[in-house]
């Protein structure tokens, strides 16, 4: 297919027709439904199992850091019974040896274990990214019809890093947390029962706080992807539309509607950040009373004779590690909450159905001659409001039809239902007398060349933008389009010819450059139905004038179908249909439309006669 990408004509309003010119529809931002936390992690943990052995990796060196940062704190407190107290400096000398060597070694084993960590959480995202983009490449357009570029691009890009940071932040922080406590756990125990039971006291109170403090963290974390997805989308409407902003002078408006949606993000991030924020501090003061607790006791303990002055500096150490491994865990916790509600709505647009989901066992037509039937065809871009009623048409092999008619009406629909962009509500399209649902999709696109109003070009060079329409295409073949369509000695005057990068969007060629290249581009494509939807709106009359005779040749044994205001582009077309209120009002060649003295009748002399 020569121009596969989704044209500006969106459905929006009353008539949602994709004739009419607009940019994507703008309306109130979907509310985040609650989700299935636990469901989103194993989503993601499907992603992390690929990389086994970099997790196994991860989690021996995670072990191998927890057992040396266990291993400190035993020794400490055995310098203090075996060393200090009795005055013992060469003994002391060597466990203070021994002591630097563990905490290096715990230190390396950390190093080793972010190191991995980093990889697989990359590479996880990576496929993420991968899977997220090729899914936006099968979504149907009734899918990018309710959203705004800014949302899409917010969960391709705001939503994803949210995943990545987590995982390398709280993966190995969750690991080594519950490693950490579970080791602290068993040395306390082994060491003193009571002070054990003593030091999770604050326990209960910590998993209180922590799941009432979760509860509301995500919830605010996903309105605060909502309104960043929002701000998005109208940074992205406003600077694409500039021009129109100057011109009607409308400054102020669009900096007054910027900072409502920016308050609104500035609320939600507030919130959630205020939420987060309260874990370190509670955390940090129910530590601190657990731990000033277990220093008065012990202090009373090892007075009694009932323990060592060496077990209690051990306890306190391993208090600390059993409390801060609490704290790392709420901590944890709440960043999991960014995560999940950014790793949600990803997975949500992954679980959309793809338009080619059904796309098997269907019919693969190598060789189309072109007749296209429409038997009483209906349809309409939501329920029970008909944008097309009983349409019924037939393209006769090597035929030109030309559809004319107000905006609106419902022409460029009718391209689209034959393209299969969105699919009939009633009524049958078949090509060479099969059914187009029955055929697949790629198969009955890669027969179709489309030129849309809105010329779109990439940010590569003129040749590549050309070959676009056949991958395999060889430079001779792109050089020969070009010459068809009368854009090659245009290139040839280039400072790099062929091989001019083109900037975002093409904006260093005309908008009539840019057009003709799209035309080349649907010359090389070859198709077998060709698709003209106002193809040379965007050129001037003289260049028009230029490359009608090269796209009358290009017609030449090819079902056409061209969509124009102009009226003076069509009067060769073997039929022209006059669409009007969803219908076929008229339908004859030029001349029998004009001696019928109706609509068309009446449409051209608006153009031709009143202009002259």
């Amino acid at each position: 297919m020569a121009e596969s990408h989704r044209s500006s004509e969106a459905p929006r309003g009353p008539v949602p027709d994709l004739g009419m010119r607009g940019g994507q529809p703008q309306g109130p931002m979907k509310k985040a439904k609650p989700k299935n936390a636990l469901r989103t992690l194993r989503r993601i943990w499907t992603y992390l199992r690929v990389y086994k052995r970099g997790l196994t990796g991860v989690l021996l060196f995670t072990l191998v850091g927890t057992l040396f940062s266990l291993a400190a704190p035993y020794l400490l407190g055995s310098a203090v019974d075996r060393f200090i107290i009795p005055g013992d400096l060469h003994g002391l000398a060597g466990l203070c040896a021994l002591l630097l060597a563990v905490y290096a070694l715990s230190a390396l084993a950390s190093w080793l274990q972010q190191h991995l960590m980093v990889i697989v959480s990359q590479r996880t995202v990576q496929q993420l990214r991968r899977d997220l983009f090729a899914k936006l490449q099968a979504l149907p357009l009734r899918f990018f019809d309710g959203k705004t570029h800014g949302e899409l691009m917010s969960r391709a890009t705001n939503d994803i890093e949210n995943v990545s940071g987590t995982l390398n932040q709280s993966f190995t922080g969750l690991i080594a947390g519950v490693l950490s406590l579970a080791g602290s756990l068993a040395v306390m125990l082994y060491l003193n029962v009571w002070l054990t039971l003593l030091s999770m006291a604050t326990i209960p109170l910590v998993m209180l706080f922590t799941k009432t403090v979760a509860s509301r963290t995500r919830h605010h974390f996903a309105k605060q992807q909502e309104h960043l997805g929002e701000l998005n989308g109208f940074i992205e409407e406003t600077v694409s539309g500039q021009k129109v902003v100057q011109v009607y002078r409308r400054e102020r408006l669009a900096a007054e509607q910027f900072d409502g949606i920016n308050g609104e993000l500035t609320k939600a991030g507030i919130q959630a950040q205020i939420y987060a924020g309260m874990v370190g501090p509670v955390m940090n003061v129910l530590g601190n009373a657990g731990f000033a607790l277990i220093a008065a006791v012990g202090g009373w303990m090892a007075f009694r004779d009932w323990t060592s002055v060496g077990v209690v500096v051990a306890f306190l150490n391993y208090s600390k590690q059993f409390q801060r491994p609490l704290n790392d865990l709420a901590n944890q916790f709440n960043l999991l909450q960014s995560a999940i509600a950014g790793a949600e709505r990803v997975f949500e647009m992954l679980d959309t159905k793809s338009e080619y989901e059904d796309n098997r066992n269907l019919v693969h037509m190598r060789q189309m001659q072109g007749e296209v039937k429409f038997d009483r065809v209906t349809f309409g871009y939501k329920p029970d409001i008909p944008v097309l009623r009983d349409v019924s048409l037939t393209a006769k092999p090597g035929q030109t039809i030309a559809l004319v008619g107000p905006t609106g009406a419902g022409k460029t629909t009718i391209i689209n239902l034959l393209t299969r962009f969105y699919e009939i509500d009633g009524g049958r399209i078949t090509i060479d007398g099969v059914d187009i649902r029955t055929m697949d999709k790629d198969g009955l696109r890669a027969k179709l060349g489309i030129v849309l109003q809105d010329a779109y070009v990439f940010a590569d060079t003129i040749r590549e933008n050309i070959r676009y329409g056949r991958l395999d295409a060889t430079d001779e073949e792109i050089e020969e389009a070009a010459r068809l369509v009368g854009v090659h000695s245009f290139i040839r005057k280039l400072p790099q010819g062929y091989d001019t990068p083109l900037l975002t969007g093409g904006s260093n060629l005309s908008q009539g450059q840019r057009q003709l290249l799209t035309i080349a581009r649907a010359v090389l494509a070859n198709p077998a139905i060709l698709i003209l939807d106002e193809a040379t709106s965007s050129i001037d009359t003289r260049t028009e004038m230029h490359i009608q005779a090269a796209m009358r040749k290009l017609m030449e044994g090819r079902t056409s179908f061209v969509i124009a205001h102009r009226l003076g582009t069509i009067r060769e077309a073997d039929q022209i249909l006059v669409i009007n209120g969803g219908g076929i009002e008229e339908q004859g060649t030029h001349e029998e439309l004009l001696k019928a003295r109706g609509f068309y009748y009446n449409l051209y002399n608006s153009q031709f006669v009143k202009s002259g």
